[in-house]
Parts: C-alpha cells; sequence; structure tokens
C-alpha cells in the first residue's frame, strides 16, 4: 500500500513537476500549496479543488482535522455494530491497537485507568491519523497547524485541571498548586511555590503544541523538498525519483513518536492531578 502511494505520487510529481519544484524550494507558489502561508507542503486535494481561493482554502487544517474525526467515528461504529465473539481480522486489528493502548496508560495509572483511557486513547488515534494522513498523496496533516496542536494542548491542560479540582476538591487542588505543604517550612515556602507551580501549568499547553507542531511540520517539509529535488534530478523524465522514499518510512515512525509523546505527557500532566496516594502504585 505504502508503494501505491509513493507511486501515485510520483506521478503526481510528474504532472505537476514546475510547480512543486517552486514548491519545495519555497518560491511563491509553495506558499500557496499547502493550503496556508510558511514552509513549503505537497500539495492537497482541497487546494487542487479550490484552486487556492474561497473558505474552503482558507480552512484546510479544520477541513482535514474534520476528517480525522470522521474516520474515526466511522471505523468505531463499524467495528461495534459487526462486533462479533470470534473477531474478523479488521476487528482484531482494532481490538489489538484498543488494547495496546489501555494496557500502555495501565502501567501508569494503574486502577484510573477505565476513567481516563477513553479520553487519552481517542487523543492518541486522533493526532496519528492527523499525523499521517500529511504523508498520503493529496493529503495534509492537520498537526502542522499551529492553531490546531494548540487546541489540542489547551484541551489536555483543561481537562488536567478539571480532574484536580474534580479528585481534589477546590482546597486540594489550591493546596496542590501551593506545593502541598506539610509543615511550617513548606509553608513559607507557598509565596515562592504558588508562582512557580502556576507558571509551570501554563507553560505545559505551549510545550504540547509547540512541539508536536515543529515536528510534523519539520517531517512534512522534509518530504516536500526531496518530492521537489527527485523531480529537478530528472526532469526530462515523465516520472520523477522517489527520493522521499526513505522519509516516509522515517516519517511514519517520527508520527507515531509524537503522537505518543504528546499522550504520555498528557497522562503525567493528569497523574500528577490525582491524589497522592491513590496513584503511589
Amino acid at each position: 500500500m505504502l508503494l501505491y502511494y509513493v507511486n501515485a505520487l510520483a506521478v503526481s510529481v510528474a504532472q505537476f513537476g514546475p510547480w512543486l519544484i517552486a514548491t519545495a524550494s519555497g518560491g511563491e507558489a509553495g506558499e500557496h500549496s499547502g493550503g496556508h502561508e510558511g514552509p513549503p507542503h505537497l500539495p492537497n486535494l482541497v487546494y487542487f479543488l479550490t484552486h487556492g481561493e474561497g473558505w474552503a482554502y482558507e480552512w484546510v487544517n479544520v477541513i482535514f482535522a474534520g476528517f480525522s474525526m470522521l474516520l474515526m467515528i466511522t471505523v468505531a461504529m463499524s467495528v461495534y455494530k459487526k462486533r462479533q465473539m470470534i473477531p474478523g481480522p479488521f476487528q482484531n486489528a482494532i481490538e489489538m491497537m484498543v488494547e495496546g493502548m489501555y494496557n500502555f496508560i495501565h502501567s501508569i495509572l494503574g486502577k484510573d485507568t477505565k476513567k481516563y483511557v477513553p479520553f487519552l486513547g481517542t487523543l492518541f488515534f486522533y493526532i496519528l491519523i492527523n499525523n499521517w494522513i500529511g504523508m498520503v498523496p493529496f493529503g495534509h496533516s492537520p498537526s502542522t497547524s499551529l492553531n490546531i496542536t494548540a487546541s489540542l494542548a489547551i484541551l489536555v491542560f483543561l481537562y488536567a485541571q478539571w480532574t484536580g479540582i474534580s479528585r481534589l476538591g477546590l482546597g486540594g487542588y489550591i493546596h496542590h498548586l501551593c506545593g502541598s505543604p506539610a509543615d511550617v517550612i513548606s509553608w513559607c515556602m507557598v509565596p515562592l511555590m504558588l508562582p512557580l507551580h502556576i507558571i509551570g501549568e501554563l507553560a505545559k499547553p505551549f510545550s504540547l503544541a509547540l512541539r508536536l507542531f515543529g515536528n510534523i511540520t519539520g517531517e512534512d517539509t522534509l518530504i516536500a523538498v526531496f518530492v521537489g529535488l527527485g523531480m529537478a534530478i530528472v526532469a526530462f523524465s515523465p516520472v520523477g525519483v522517489p527520493l522521499q522514499l526513505p522519509f516516509y518510512f522515517l516519517g511514519l515512525l517520527l508520527s507515531t513518536i509524537q503522537a505518543l509523546v504528546f499522550t504520555l505527557l498528557s497522562t503525567i500532566y493528569i497523574l500528577m492531578m490525582l491524589p497522592h496516594e491513590e496513584h503511589a502504585h
């Protein structure tokens, strides 16, 4: 399947060679091919349909993010409706992925896993699809938009804060922000610890958003540049050299790692908000 995508991309590169070379070199055409200004990206389906004009062109990241959401809903409903006691290959694959995610989160949250795995598991697979869709020909990764990654990071921030308030109570939550003082000395340190904890909490969504945005943008830019380079080497040929092929494997690995890191850090942020005696396992 991957080779098919690579071949299809190579053919599309041959059709739109000069334009893609300009894209990869960051020229004027490249500023519009990805649906927004910034680093060069391969042209996506929305750009071909709208010719870079209209509301759809401006909302390309939201459109592909919505597509990822619809894909997840469709797969989940399909598996649920056709579930069998003896699962088929598709149901078996989905169950294996869900069980793997459950075991991963259970190793951190322990007995609280069942309560938080719907949010964290959905977060992981949603980010993973958002990352991978940028490597599909005519696709676009919403994770290359800081607005999308910041929205996910703010969602995690609000969820973690709500978890702290609901599990610790408002007084316990404030006590946690003060550094959980237990003696005179630690209470004297509260004026120092409280601002530091608040700054630390506010810094978490920035860290999450910028890490995901930077890594996926760099990955997609690298692939776009090597697509253009492959065309530049054999510009006389009807089919370009797929120099980007090794970077597809690297992109698949890095996209998975970034989704996993985002989910892992989100899990730890939630863990830190739980009562200490509950997550001491």
